[in-house]
């Protein structure tokens, strides 16, 4: 997978993705990300990307030429087919797992990255496929969003995490959370892993740890189940 971040503060993005499972799937070809400043795009000799919002208000809008010329600068050198252009925004649809997995089968991401009071909003009406917020609160900027989206679609690409089972048994992956994990030693401070997980009894775990997931939802987070319902 492809993906191209067009963001006015590249450096942000430099120790995310320097470590853990983004750095191992660049480093073994599964993704490879590129960071477009659109001040490299700019329209003036200033490199100026904002300027006032018409109708008047406070701070500042960015403009559309950059924006426009760094898409058109990516689309140029590479293929559209499988490709989304995303907008980072507080209106998008909020993120989940379900549209981290269908962007894990996109050949190509781009991502706009607002910052100021925004962007003005042709890009929206003309340059990209979907808007997308990770929830409901203010961020300075596109940047952070960006990161926590391209982190969760990057462990689901074929390949990164090693084990076909990892992203399937994971929280969300059936719109449940994930059910309790217990690793050595079995007993500690008195307190005993769960003697179902170490019988060996395969089908009995797999009941266990399904019951055990449903009831973690039901605890912490029962709009999931409302959710499921509302899709169906």
């Amino acid at each position: 997978m492809k993906i191209f971040i067009i963001s006015l503060f590249p450096e942000m993005f430099a120790g995310p993705f320097a470590h853990s499972i983004i750095k191992r799937a660049v480093d073994a070809d599964y993704l490879t990300i590129k960071i477009i400043n659109p001040r490299d795009f700019a329209f003036n000799k200033h490199n100026s990307v904002d300027d006032y919002p018409f109708g008047g208000g406070p701070g500042m809008i960015m403009r559309p030429e950059s924006i426009f010329r760094a898409i058109e600068h990516i689309r140029a050198k590479s293929s559209l087919e499988s490709s989304r252009t995303i907008l980072l925004s507080p209106v998008g649809k909020q993120f989940n797992q379900a549209i981290a997995r269908n962007l894990s089968a996109c050949d190509q991401l781009i991502f706009i990255c607002g910052h100021y009071e925004g962007i003005d909003d042709r890009v929206r009406e003309t340059l990209i496929d979907e808007s997308l917020s990770i929830g409901d609160y203010v961020l300075t900027g596109g940047e952070l969003p960006a990161m926590v989206i391209i982190d969760s679609v990057a462990r689901l690409l074929d390949g990164v995490l090693g084990s076909d089972s990892s992203n399937t048994d994971e929280s969300f992956s059936e719109a449940l959370l994930e059910y309790p994990q217990y690793t050595r030693p079995r007993e500690y401070r008195k307190l005993i892993a769960p003697e179902v997980l170490l019988n060996g009894n395969h089908a009995e775990i797999k009941r266990w740890r399904k019951q055990q997931a449903i009831n973690v939802t039901m605890k912490h987070r029962p709009d999931l189940f409302v959710d499921k319902e509302t899709d169906e």
